[in-house]
C-alpha cells in the first residue's frame, strides 16, 4: 500500500491528497450517473484540496524561512 521513498520512510498520502482523490471519485461517479450534484462536489472537492495544497506548501516554505534564519543565528 505504502511505496519506500528514498529515506526509508513510507510514503504517505496528505489529507489534501486524499481529499483530491475523494474528489475525483465523487466527480467520476457523477459522470456515470449523471447526477449533477455529485460532479459539482467532486469539482469543489478538488478545489479545496489545491487551496489546501497551497497552504501546505506555503507553510513548508515558511517553516524553511524560520529553520535558515535559526541556523545563521546559532552559527551553523
Amino acid at each position: 500500500m505504502f511505496e519506500i521513498v528514498g529515506d526509508g520512510e513510507p510514503a504517505t498520502m496528505s489529507n489534501s491528497n486524499i481529499d483530491e482523490a475523494k474528489g475525483r471519485v465523487k466527480e467520476a461517479a457523477g459522470d456515470l450517473t449523471d447526477n449533477d450534484d455529485l460532479k459539482r462536489d467532486g469539482k469543489a472537492d478538488q478545489a479545496a484540496a489545491d487551496v489546501k495544497q497551497g497552504v501546505e506548501k506555503a507553510a513548508d516554505k515558511a517553516g524553511d524561512a524560520v529553520d535558515k534564519v535559526k541556523d545563521k543565528l546559532s552559527g551553523n
